[in-house]
């Protein structure tokens, strides 16, 4: 990451691939209408992805984004090279940018835009939307040529809803969806009608951002079930209801649309709107070399036009008709999944119940440490850990200041520690079957040192290395600070590799190659940090670390003892990273985790 040199952020890159797709729609020209479709394909791509494009970039995996071509690949190279694209200059080029802003309004299509700017002449972007507006209360939509009163209240209506779900529009973190879908899911199977509830889109993919929010409803009694919808405490509005699908804005401003289906063909209509559209896609394609239609009802052959279409009341049959084996949802990205299904060569997902231990843990043991401290005993924490049925637990809080102390005073404090779990230890064991390490989250100072004194280190099991300050060194510099901290005996893993911060913070720039050599060789294991404004290693850079045989952990980076929960949100990471159990260290059982880390107890 360098100094004045602009981010480009994925809702960013795909706003700017949409204006071109816009473009081609309006301009025409030779091929323009699979060119539109290209453009549009790849800004869903990015825009659902669960790692900024310029991170892949970095790393020279833009090629991991299914739908993105060596094309538009190559476009992008230049844009984050040089902040611009000449291509795009020339495609944009006589076109009023107002229209790239109107476009967002639902039911504003490319040439509904391009016309609406000619007519009442709206050209800049600033205020765009404020003077659509504008027009549509003073009536003059309804006097430009092909609209009426009824298009422009429409379209007054579709800005007054953009504008009220506005913040929607960027991507909410994994754990805030999954929290407003879960507490309407739980609201909606105390409805006698509702037979199955789940999750749509990214949310069910488990992706580390999610967009919309959408359900999924299996039931015989539709009306039943939407006038039960609408008596939920949280709805704010109905924005639209139908006789199998109604759309609501919650109070807290975001909307979720509800899926209607009958039982019979739900395993149909989970597969549709699971996606990734990409996968959808590719799905279709293979469908049609076996004269298959897929649909949100089910398969029909294309040749049997009297033949009832097939039904399907579970996703795995769907998948088994078309010869493949159920493909999980965290997988549907065309990544491979397809090709592997078909060979039954997919793997054996890592699961929250494999899960032994968590190795990254901060109480409140006082550190006096420049970074936050945890708020909860070490005791409490402990019986946390047995209620998730682990084996061991390791307290890894932050290092002391090295501002505020001395070396003298940090050994002390680090000796403190030491002698406090090893009073405690035989107790938890011997009480609670449940083995503590000792371990210790260190910074990596600008040159790979490690902020704490050699002597420090022989009180310590073993210590997780991590960057939290200094994230714009060169990407060779960044790689060599890394490699040194590793290389130190006690140094065992890797935290939140990346450095990213969701929707705050791209990652700094690293030369992965060499790392996962590193750590494949001298026993080093990266982490899958569960935070989740972190998940970090993302899902691309947990794939590719295991096909290099790199081992990995999952830990929740706990500060408070109900943030431990916040594991599952590693094991989605790892699951969309095709991880198994036998590629997760913290998997392993106590004596062969001991052994795989070099510890002995």
């Amino acid at each position: 990451m360098k100094k004045g040199k602009k981010v480009w952020t994925n809702e960013e890159v795909a706003k700017l691939l949409r204006a071109v797709a816009a473009a081609y729609q309006i301009k025409g020209g030779k091929n323009a209408k699979f060119k539109a479709i290209a453009y549009d394909r790849a800004a869903t791509a990015i825009e659902h992805s669960t790692s900024e494009a310029k991170d892949l970039w970095d790393d020279g995996q833009l090629d991991q984004l299914s739908g993105v071509g060596p094309s538009i690949a190559q476009h992008l190279d230049e844009l984050f090279r040089t902040g611009r694209v000449k291509h795009f200059d020339e495609v944009l080029s006589g076109l009023p940018p107002a229209m790239f802003e109107l476009i967002q309004i639902k039911g504003i299509g490319p040439k509904t835009a391009f016309k609406l700017c000619q007519a009442l002449g709206i050209r800049k972007a600033k205020n765009a939307l404020k003077r659509l507006e504008e027009a549509a209360r003073d009536g003059e939509i309804s006097r430009v040529v092909g609209f009426g009163s009824d298009s422009e209240a429409k379209i007054l209506r579709s800005i007054k809803r953009f504008v009220q779900i506005g913040q929607k529009k960027k991507r909410m973190l994994l754990v805030k969806a999954d929290f407003i879908a879960q507490e309407l899911i739980d609201y909606l199977i105390q409805c006698p009608e509702v037979i199955s509830a789940d999750p749509l889109g990214s949310l069910r993919r488990r992706c580390a951002t999610v967009g919309d929010i959408d359900l999924a409803l299996a039931t015989d009694q539709p009306q039943r079930v939407i006038d039960w919808i609408k008596r939920y405490s949280e709805v704010k509005e109905i924005l639209r209801s139908g006789e199998r699908l109604i759309s609501v804005l919650l109070k807290s401003g975001h909307q979720i649309d509800l899926r209607l289906h009958p039982p019979d063909s739900y395993g149909s209509l989970l597969q549709h709107f699971t996606g990734s559209k990409q996968h959808n896609i590719h799905l279709r394609e293979l469908a049609l070399e076996q004269g298959l239609s897929l649909s949100e009802y089910g398969i029909k052959k294309l040749k049997a036009k009297s033949e009832k279409r097939k039904k399907f009341k579970s996703e795995k049959d769907f998948y088994q008709y078309l010869g493949l084996e159920w493909i999980p949802p965290e997988l549907r990205e065309d990544r491979g999944e397809i090709e592997a299904a078909m060979e039954n060569g997919l793997p054996t997902l890592v699961k929250l119940e494999d899960m032994r231990g968590d190795l990254h843990i901060h109480s409140s043991f006082h550190i006096e440490s420049s970074h936050d401290e945890g708020v909860d005993s070490m005791e409490t924490i402990v019986k946390r850990g047995v209620e998730l049925g682990y084996q061991y637990l390791a307290f890894t809080e932050h290092n002391p200041s090295r501002s505020r102390h001395t070396t003298r005073e940090t050994i002390a404090i680090i000796k403190r520690k030491a002698h406090y779990i090893e009073q405690k230890r035989s107790s938890w064991i011997n009480n609670l079957n449940i083995y503590v390490f000792n371990g210790l989250e260190v910074d990596i100072r600008p040159n790979g040192s490690l902020a704490l004194p050699e002597a420090a280190l022989d009180y310590l099991d073993f210590v997780i290395v991590s960057i939290h300050s200094i994230f714009d060194l060169s990407r060779r510099e960044m790689t060599a600070r890394i490699l040194k901290a590793l290389s130190h005996p006690k140094a065992k893993i890797l935290a939140h590799p990346t450095g990213r911060l969701l929707n705050r913070r791209e990652g700094y720039e690293v030369d992965w190659e060499p790392i996962f050599e590193f750590c494949r060789q001298n026993n080093k294991f990266l982490e899958i940090n569960a935070y989740p404004e972190r998940l970090d290693l993302p899902d691309v850079l947990v794939r590719e670390a295991i096909k290099r045989g790199v081992k990995l952990v999952i830990n929740t980076d706990s500060h408070a003892v109900e943030q431990l929960d916040y594991l599952r949100y590693g094991i989605d990471v790892a699951r969309r990273g095709w991880a198994e159990a036998k590629d997760i260290v913290n998997t392993l059982p106590l004596k062969e985790f001991a052994r795989a880390m070099g510890i002995e107890i």
